[in-house]
């Protein structure tokens, strides 16, 4: 069984059907799912595997405090030596996830410092994401931090003109590579 960490952006509060699709993907396997607690994408996977009545899910909190547990499921509780509400105090939390986590997909704003820091720990320790670029309304699938560095570089290049490439053999993963299987 694959333990997926589920995190994004605090900006993004719903799903949209090509993220219930992926996220229901991780239900049909049957895989353990970790999730943070804060409002947004967590408050937004939270309230979608409840209503589906998935009960394979620890929800991950900072300090002890948890803001949301929608489904009452199992609480993992991390110390933070971190500022309540400030950057290492909730990045601690993650850290603990991006332990536990085989794989994770997330909801990114293309913004987000702490989506972000949470899908390079999980490439750094060589367990693969798919990334929603809510910006782009796009899906990647990332194996490597220099796939992630592409997927960066799109992003601040801005849209290409249809059939043009950013350099040879630079592709971007797609996300029909799947880490649902």
């Amino acid at each position: 069984m694959t333990t997926f960490f589920l995190g994004g952006s605090r900006s993004i509060s719903q799903l949209n059907a090509v993220t219930r699709d992926l996220l229901d993907e991780v239900i049909k396997g049957g895989h353990h799912v970790i999730v943070g607690d804060a409002n947004g994408a967590d408050k937004a996977f939270q309230d979608y595997l409840s209503k589906k009545g998935y009960v394979d899910v620890t929800v991950f909190c900072a300090g002890g405090v948890c803001r949301n547990n929608l489904g009452g499921w199992k609480l993992a509780a991390v110390s933070t030596l971190g500022t309540k509400g400030g950057f290492e105090h909730y990045a601690a939390k993650d850290r603990r996830m991006a332990d536990l986590g085989d794989s994770g997909l997330f909801l990114w704003n293309g913004k987000s410092r702490g989506t972000l820091n949470s899908i390079q720990m999980l490439l750094r320790r060589g367990r693969p994401v798919q990334v929603y670029f809510s910006h782009k309304r796009s899906v990647v699938t990332i194996n490597r931090e220099q796939e992630l560095e592409l997927a960066l570089e799109e992003k601040a290049a801005g849209p290409r003109p249809a059939g043009r490439s950013r350099g040879k053999g630079r592709a971007i993963p797609e996300a029909q590579r799947s880490l649902f299987s």
